[in-house]
């Protein structure tokens, strides 16, 4: 008889962050079954003893019908229209490229060695899922995210040219509305995702969308 996996309980969130709960288990049963409770973990530094799982309030999403896509990321898309996507492709390549990036205001990174295993495996599965951005056979940008219960969740993207990761951002989209998709979870606003017309709803309102989205179980990828 196969292993009963784990499952998440409905969240009930201990702080203003929306914890759920704090351990050191990180595996893709567990990964699974987060997100398709709207929880996901949020790793405070760059080697976490213990791993916050979180369900935050405000959330933040990302509604295709409000999507705004501003005249310089217009020109972007005319100049880097030698730029070619996939899907898929090159997941590993992606998660890792994302693990080394440097943003502003961050000393590390959260995608760790384990996480990266975890979300390999989940991608394995078939419930996480990456997009490339090609400049010939180079990998100039991406993005990875996760689909349980027909919502894409974004984790974290990367560019090694100009707005290339907000093309592939476009790119997802895309696929997404031409399989009956609306939205996507962007977790927390960014200034990357306020400029394409993100907003910030509660985690009621969040909740319930991810139930109804569930109810309809779409397939978002092959």
């Amino acid at each position: 008889m196969a292993p009963e996996r784990f499952s998440w309980i409905l969240p009930e969130p201990q702080d203003d962050r929306g914890l759920v709960a704090l351990d050191c288990l990180l595996t893709a049963d567990r990964l699974e079954s987060a997100y398709r409770h709207g929880i996901f973990p949020w790793p405070a530094s760059a080697e976490p003893r213990r791993i916050p799982w979180v369900c935050p309030s405000p959330r933040a999403i990302l509604r295709f019908d409000a999507l705004h896509v501003p005249k310089s990321l217009r020109r972007s898309r005319q100049a880097l229209r030698h730029i070619h996507f996939t899907i898929d492709c090159a997941f590993t390549s992606v998660i890792h490229a994302c693990s080394v990036a440097r943003r502003r205001g961050q000393r590390g990174t959260w995608i760790t060695a384990p996480m990266i295993e975890a979300y390999t495996e989940l991608h394995q599965r078939g419930h996480a899922h990456s997009v490339e951005a090609w400049d010939g056979t180079n990998l100039v940008g991406g993005l990875y995210g996760v689909t349980v219960g027909g919502v894409f969740a974004g984790e974290s993207m990367f560019h090694r040219l100009p707005n290339v990761s907000k093309l592939c951002v476009l790119h997802l989209i895309d696929h997404l509305r031409a399989r009956g998709s609306t939205w996507l979870d962007i977790q927390q606003l960014t200034p990357h995702f306020a400029v394409l017309g993100a907003e910030e709803i509660s985690r009621a309102e969040f909740l319930a969308k991810l139930a109804r989205e569930q109810g309809t179980a779409r397939t978002l990828f092959p």
